[in-house]
């Protein structure tokens, strides 16, 4: 995709001022993580107006700077994670550094972090004590597994998360091994997770005055995804089991190959939408037959549903599969690819195309901001920052002046 024809956003060096119309304008958020979770909660706020001020480590800075595919040395989902961030390059294990942290974290609304549980206590930055010179504060802690409970000190990542809150189990063709989605999707949920729990915390404290600890795990958020997974082990003591491209007890959808090799993703499991379906397909007899009129029904015969819409589709293209599904009102759609993606109209129309430009004059397309708000819409204000490039800055507007600027340099506390 040419980076013209997506929505355009210009390269910024400073941070402008959020606008009036974003929704968290105003709001003071300090990051303290790294890698996914913690940054991409960070990320979301930043992309609504919040001022993120992200604390890296002096020397190499948030791991995910090398993550994946690099250039000129930094990673180019940097420019997705941390847009609309600041960059402080301070040590957390220094006492002076610390002493910053809890200079800043007294000024702010939110503080985000995603380190083990324990770690933030170690150096000094309790939460608990933090709340007490701000009771304001708002402190949300994304961990593998909580901030209490038999797991608490385990080391966990997104796709530990995917296992233990029952995705992993799922994601298979029936008998084979199950396999990773091939995303961070247990991180992306839990950042999202601590997105909403900041809100609501926000909500309350518009009330009562008073901040709080929101504690998110990774395998929490996975398992709040899972929908009837326990209710129907406890009533029937049913497990899930692994089905492809299908939906146990939801009927008929999946995935159809077709005629040109490719597949058609087809819901047809509403009642009406089943009928229109059938019909489309020539199986007026399954479309009248009262036994299938019901969700219940259609499960019992789904195998044989699947081999009716099968032969169908695999008379036509996708194209041609898509294009009849459409003008029957029946869900339906192809599996894209990110080059897919790039090329699509309604991604484009959407404003999830955006385009910006690198320092060095590169463009780069990058998603656009999620959710869209009629009035208060999100916006990519700055280029992701490099290691420590606002540090002065931050630690001038602190009232540290330029001789105690140099000397916590000069003693590595900063960078």
């Amino acid at each position: 995709m040419s980076p013209a024809a997506a929505t355009t956003s210009p390269a910024a060096t400073e941070v402008p001022e959020a606008s009036p119309r974003a929704a968290l304008q105003g709001l003071k958020v300090l990051e303290l993580g790294q890698l996914i979770a913690g940054p991409f909660a960070a990320k979301t706020l930043a992309d609504f107006g919040a001022e993120v001020i992200k604390i890296e480590a002096p020397g190499a800075g948030d791991p995910l700077r090398k993550w994946r595919l690099l250039k000129d040395g930094t990673s180019i989902w940097w420019q997705v994670q941390s847009r609309n961030k600041r960059s402080l390059a301070l040590d957390l294990r220094a006492p002076d550094g610390q002493a910053l942290v809890r200079q800043l974290a007294a000024e702010a609304d939110i503080l985000i972090e995603n380190f083990r549980p324990g770690a933030m206590e170690g150096w000094g930055l309790d939460p608990e004590d933090l709340l007490a010179a701000n009771p304001r504060l708002i402190v949300l802690r994304i961990s593998g597994y909580g901030q209490t409970g038999p797991y608490r000190n385990r080391p966990g990542f997104g796709v530990i998360a995917e296992a233990m809150g029952g995705l992993r189990h799922l994601t298979a063709e029936p008998g084979r091994v199950p396999v990773r989605v091939g995303v961070s999707l247990g991180d992306t949920l839990a950042a999202l997770h601590g997105v909403i729990g900041i809100l609501l915390a926000l909500q309350d404290r518009h009330r009562t005055g008073r901040g709080q600890v929101v504690d998110v795990a990774l395998y929490e958020a996975v398992f709040n995804c899972m929908e009837s997974l326990l209710p129907e082990y406890s009533a029937f003591g049913a497990v899930r089991q692994a089905a492809g491209s299908a939906l146990p007890g939801i009927a008929p959808t999946n995935a159809y190959l077709c005629k040109d090799g490719g597949y058609a993703l087809v819901a047809g499991n509403g009642d009406s939408i089943f009928k229109r379906l059938m019909q489309l397909i020539g199986r007026e007899d399954l479309a009248a037959d009262p036994a299938l009129a019901d969700n219940a029904g259609r499960v019992a015969r789904v195998e044989e549903l699947d081999q009716a819409i099968g032969a169908w589709t695999a008379q036509h293209s996708v194209a041609e599969v898509l294009a009849l599904l459409d003008k029957a009102s029946v869900p339906a759609g192809r599996i894209y690819t990110v080059a897919d993606i790039a090329a699509d109209p309604h991604y484009q129309a959407r404003g999830m195309l955006e385009s910006l430009t690198l320092a060095d004059g590169t463009p780069l397309t990058v998603p656009g901001t999620v959710p869209k708000l009629s009035r208060t819409p999100g916006q990519h204000r700055r280029l992701a920052p490099t290691l420590g490039q606002d540090t002065e800055q931050i630690l001038a507007e602190m009232g540290l002046d330029p001789n105690q600027i140099q000397d916590l340099r000069a003693r590595g506390v900063i960078q």
